[in-house]
């Protein structure tokens, strides 16, 4: 269970558990999160979305001090908001992950992928059209060999005769940790990241950065990609009720749904305890 007082560090996901189904954030949400900030502790906000997202990102999490995105690649300060400091830029080899995909597909047959490589302002995913992608607006059709040729943020996999669990399962296990980190966001895709990224190491980052040790840090999230900072974190680990259930098997407490502003109650209620 959390430890009693306050947590010195918190790090929240964003869709799914912040962010509500309809996209949106509350207005009930973003006063608790000012009145988390004003009471001296920062904010992280720790999300999948790569940085061509971060206009988007600082607008759903406005009261975030860090960003932990793509991830855990893409680590941004951004204490003084007129000049953000990047803190973490990791990409994966195009070469590399060439092989990785190669290997998967031996696996489990023909894929789909996508990958983002660009981190300008809603820069497209390159790749292969795929009509489950909720997002066809950001993206651009290229090969594969093109796709390839540079190094990614990272890259998004799928295929129609797979479950995405199964798939990841099955990713983990041809894919070494040495070469990618594999997860999976609640998008019907899993994702592969550069080796050594994932949430926890994004947050290792902010956390160095202010002297703050892992066991005084509360994490809220919904997702698979959220297992690593629930695994790093040791003050609290809480999933909302519409988590995966492996995520709710690994909280310490489960809040109220994205859809009931469950991190903000929960975060209401700790302060008025």
């Amino acid at each position: 269970m959390p430890r009693p007082g306050l947590p010195k560090l918190i790090a929240t996901d964003l869709d799914g558990t912040l962010v509500r189904s309809d996209e949106t954030v509350s207005a009930y949400t973003h006063e608790v999160l000012d009145r988390v900030r004003a009471a001296g502790i920062p904010i992280v906000g720790a999300t999948g979305r790569g940085p061509r997202l971060t206009e988007l990102t600082r607008n759903d999490i406005r009261a975030a001090d860090y960003l932990v995105m793509a991830g855990g690649g893409r680590v941004v300060d951004q204490v003084d908001p007129t000049s953000p400091v990047v803190l973490r830029d990791e990409r994966l080899s195009g070469a590399v992950l060439t092989e990785l995909l190669v290997a998967l597909e031996n696996a489990v047959g023909p894929l789909t992928v996508m990958v983002e490589a660009l981190d300008g302002h809603e820069e497209p995913l390159w790749g292969d059209f795929d009509p489950s992608w909720p997002y066809p607006e950001r993206f651009e059709a290229r090969s594969r060999a093109e796709c390839l040729s540079v190094d990614v943020i990272k890259a998004f996999a799928r295929t129609a005769d797979h479950d995405v669990d199964v798939l990841l399962d099955a990713a983990r296990r041809v894919i070494p940790v040495t070469h990618a980190t594999v997860t999976q966001a609640g998008l019907g895709f899993i994702e592969i990241l550069p080796p050594g990224v994932d949430k926890a190491s994004g947050l290792s980052v902010v956390a160095d950065a202010l002297g703050v040790d892992p066991a005084e840090v509360l994490v809220f999230g919904d997702m698979p990609n959220d297992l690593p900072m629930f695994e790093w974190a040791g003050w609290g680990r809480v999933a909302v009720s519409n988590a995966h259930p492996t995520v709710r098997r690994a909280a310490d407490e489960v809040a109220l749904r994205n859809d009931d502003d469950g991190v903000a109650v929960y975060l209401d209620r700790l302060l008025s305890r």
